[in-house]
């Protein structure tokens, strides 16, 4: 979640990529008892834990699955690959970007498995250590970095602010691993930065944390998923449903053993394994829930990211 002033080398780049990985999937009547493939596009977050946990523990292979996992910078990027079934999958795909696209008509989405909700701390507003904002009021009018512009960052940071009767910032959309090197330099003056690298700036810039994008009324927000299509769902039931109990699997296993996670982080990103020891983790729902998904969908509805009500319990894939 490559530099955010080059969105077409990279889109150009993953297609290739993705494109090389073959566009036929193994038939199940064809190969016997081989493991059908599936193509998984994943962003190197603390969201994607489960997915890697999957891989690792052997969860996709027991359900007869070959994942390919295929690392993008932003799920934004790989939304063309999965309407043009170049990959099956977006793993810790936020739903702002993917409900938008649905509502749109780009592409007709489904959700296989919740992948996190907000927990105190996985993401943070944090300004230099010197800043003159002090306080989450200074923030009006301030230029703050997210990872895309109106998407989670600003809806749930925004309703934190509404909810505290504070004016809104002016957002820039600058991608999470530049946003310390945009800080230090003064282009933004403060950044909403998600595990890990919140923490990281944090260390590496001793910026200070002035609020908790994980606070009310955001708490425990639904904010990413596995999410597919309606064509690749009713292609493949078979892999949409084993795929879903691999996930909800390694999600239980997340919430259980949060060392687990730990222990995963310095596979995927670029973490330490003594980083990731003080990295703050998301919440793992070992069950989607579509009463949680629905506070997600009124909070975009009222702040104008939804034009129309929706029900996500039309999304989620059975």
């Amino acid at each position: 979640m490559p530099g955010i002033g080059k969105p077409a080398v990279v889109l150009a780049a993953l297609t290739l990529l993705l494109a090389a990985c073959g566009d036929d999937k193994d038939d199940s009547d064809s190969a016997g008892d081989a493991p059908t493939k599936l193509r998984v596009a994943a962003l190197p977050l603390t969201d994607s834990a489960a997915l890697y946990l999957a891989r690792d523990r052997g969860l996709f292979e027991k359900e007869g699955l070959d994942v390919t996992i295929q690392p993008v910078q932003q799920s934004i990027q790989a939304l063309p690959a999965l309407a043009n079934g170049q990959v099956d999958v977006i793993a810790s795909a936020n739903y702002v970007t993917f409900l938008q696209a649905d509502e749109k008509g780009t592409l007709d989405v489904r959700v296989l498995a919740e992948g996190v909700r907000v927990a105190p701390h996985m993401m943070d507003v944090l300004v230099p250590k010197d800043s003159g904002i002090k306080s989450v009021a200074d923030l009006a009018g301030k230029k703050v970095a997210v990872n895309i512009l109106n998407n989670i960052q600003s809806l749930t940071l925004n309703a934190i602010l509404d909810a505290k009767g504070v004016s809104r910032p002016v957002y820039r959309q600058i991608a999470f691993p530049q946003m310390g090197p945009a800080l230090e330099r003064d282009q933004v003056d403060a950044v909403h930065a998600v595990e890990p690298f919140d923490s990281a700036i944090q260390g590496d810039l001793k910026a200070k944390v002035l609020l908790d994008g994980g606070a009310a009324p955001v708490e425990s927000l639904p904010i990413s998923g596995y999410v597919t299509t309606q064509k690749f769902a009713a292609g493949h039931p078979k892999e949409a449903a084993a795929f879903r109990r691999a996930i909800e699997a390694a999600s239980k296993i997340a919430t259980q053993d949060p060392d687990a996670v730990r222990q995963e982080l310095p596979k995927y990103t670029k973490v330490t394994a003594g980083q990731a020891e003080k990295i703050r983790l998301p919440s793992y729902p070992a069950t989607t829930d579509a009463a949680q998904l629905r506070r997600l969908t009124e909070l975009m509805k009222k702040q104008g990211l939804l034009k129309k009500d929706l029900d996500p319990a039309t999304l989620l894939v059975k």
